[in-house]
């Protein structure tokens, strides 16, 4: 039996509204009687997944910003990896006159973006965390987890898709890039990812990488489900994510709540 869940939360444990069901709520608070260790893995700030734990009553590990922050089930930091200053203050104005592009940035216990934004808050429906307004030119650049790019529609992922390339160009393995879903591209530290950031949970609990069931539907699972015992794909998971991992296992929709159906038949 699996020992650690890990699980993505926007298009894989959360509804299409980004809210967690009173199922989901009931199945994770089984687990963890069962001893099952649960593991939030995603792109979400520490503040606002925190708060999100909280609601749900259960104690878990938290994995965010993609793995740059590690928090146990205590809320104790556990591990960190900020992108250097230096490459944090140019990779901030990438996109400084680009009408069609936000940037944000998660810097400390603080969320800071350069316009508003809208559909990102969407986003944050079971917490109250939100944004302040900084200037990608002048900021303290010192702290930061996580800088991403976002636009207002899926229809311009190819625009996002070239900044990538350029930043892939620019800084290659000096920092770690990818997409959670196609108007969100994500840049943290080098060798930053929820893979890594798992294998140092289950280390912590004494336990290894096989003893971890994972669950994900975005570029930025990647490395989780391919190291974890057993990786779960959504079906609603990105193509580019399904054609990389053919051979892991794909489950239902989000909108089902897949995940919990899937971990009450197989461990409850």
């Amino acid at each position: 039996m699996f020992r650690v869940v890990a699980s993505d939360l926007d298009g894989t444990l959360l509804t299409p509204e980004h809210c967690l069901s009173p199922y989901t709520k009931q199945v994770l608070q089984a687990l963890r009687k069962k001893d099952i260790h649960f593991v939030f893995a995603t792109g979400r700030h520490h503040i606002d997944v925190a708060q999100m734990r909280e609601n749900m009553e259960i104690d878990a590990f938290m994995i965010t910003s993609n793995g740059a922050r590690v928090h146990d089930s205590s809320g104790n930091l556990i591990f960190g990896q900020s992108i250097d200053p230096v490459l944090a203050c140019e990779v901030a104005k990438e996109c400084i006159d680009d009408p069609l592009v936000y940037t944000h940035v998660y810097r400390g216990d603080n969320w800071l973006i350069n316009k508003e934004d809208t559909y990102s808050l969407s986003f944050f429906r079971d917490t109250d965390f939100t944004y302040e307004y900084f200037n990608p030119s002048d900021f303290e650049a010192d702290d930061i987890a996580k800088i991403y790019f976002t636009t207002s529609s899926d229809s311009l992922h190819p625009h996002l898709a070239e900044i990538k390339n350029r930043l892939d160009k620019k800084y290659g393995s000096k920092i770690s890039i990818t997409f959670s879903s196609l108007n969100c591209l994500e840049i943290m530290a080098e060798n930053v990812s929820k893979g890594s950031a798992l294998k140092r949970v289950v280390e912590k609990l004494g336990l290894d990488l096989k003893d971890s069931i994972a669950f994900g539907d975005g570029m930025n699972d990647f490395e989780m489900l391919k190291m974890a015992g057993k990786g779960c794909i959504m079906q609603n998971a990105s193509l580019d994510l399904r054609q990389k991992l053919p051979q892991l296992e794909v489950i239902g929709s989000n909108v089902d709540d897949a995940v919990p159906h899937y971990l009450s038949n197989l461990l409850l």
